[in-house]
């Protein structure tokens, strides 16, 4: 695609090398993620039939049972070693779901974006040239690193990669191991999100030419925040929880964008909703 010092794909190339980096960090998240999944009720599919087997996964896999059945999973995830970290993503949740498929949106997805961005950062700061040669291409003008990243759609790839590196260091260890190992993130985790919530949100200084036209739809979305129980500044992992509880508020679809700017919401957050709004297009 481009003819620069980067390669064929320079952000592509940039992407793999700092995930490369990142990946004692992607680990340490996957284990802290799984903090807890020993005591959720285990179910299985049953003749299309979600049932619960009456005994907690931590318990069924100690007795060296599959955690994961016949009827549904993913097939990079079969042939798991009984009560592995593997065979407990691909067990199935009470809402019909697999367990892998909450962990990729709630740890691969965010991680992989944020390594993207990174990279893009990288890209910018340090090889001008290919980089201004990228935004061409794209029809970008750099101003918003997840858009540029979202539009060369570079993070599927990109998490194919993550799930190799995690099920690599961590498929066949025992769930009860990648607890013990993920306990003590998962305390700093949960320390910071109780902090986040308890503290009040950023004041934000009024904006030089913001139109009066956004004041009573401010209003309603702050307040909306304020009794949503979404952490603040909201994280990525809310983004869809953040659209649902703006909406229900009563404001427009195309009234939120606009907000956005306004509310303590994570950049990245707010990129990820404008987002699914482009998505869905005006007949929301």
């Amino acid at each position: 695609m481009f003819d620069s010092d980067f390669g064929p794909d320079p952000l592509a190339l940039l992407t793999r090398e700092v995930l490369r980096e990142r990946t004692p960090a992607l680990i340490a998240e996957a284990c802290a993620w799984a903090v807890g999944l020993s005591d959720q009720p285990h179910h299985l599919r049953v003749r299309g039939r979600v049932v619960t087997t009456g005994l907690t996964i931590g318990a069924r896999a100690a007795t060296g049972q599959l955690l994961s059945g016949e009827e549904d999973g993913r097939l990079e995830l079969g042939d798991a070693r009984p009560g592995s970290f593997q065979d407990a993503l691909n067990s199935v949740t009470a809402d019909g779901t697999l367990i892998a498929e909450h962990f990729d949106r709630e740890v691969v997805e965010p991680f992989v974006l944020a390594t993207c961005v990174q990279a893009a950062e990288r890209a910018r700061d340090t090889r001008a040239a290919a980089w201004s040669e990228l935004l061409d291409e794209l029809g970008e003008d750099g101003a918003d690193l997840v858009e540029v990243v979202r539009v060369a759609e570079w993070e599927a790839p990109l998490r194919i990669d993550a799930e190799h590196l995690v099920l690599a260091a961590l498929g066949a260890v025992p769930l009860v191991e990648v607890e013990a190992e993920g306990l003590p993130l998962s305390l700093v985790r949960a320390a910071e999100a109780v902090t986040r919530a308890a503290a009040p949100p950023p004041v934000r200084p009024a904006e030089p030419g913001r139109p009066d036209e956004l004041a009573g739809a401010l209003f309603l979305a702050e307040a909306a925040l304020q009794g949503s129980g979404l952490t603040l500044p909201v994280p990525l992992a809310q983004a869809d929880r953040l659209l649902d509880v703006l909406l229900a508020e009563g404001l427009l679809p195309e009234e939120v964008p606009a907000l956005l700017a306004h509310l303590p919401v994570e950049p990245v957050t707010a990129a990820e909703v404008r987002a699914t709004l482009a998505t869905l297009g005006p007949g929301l």
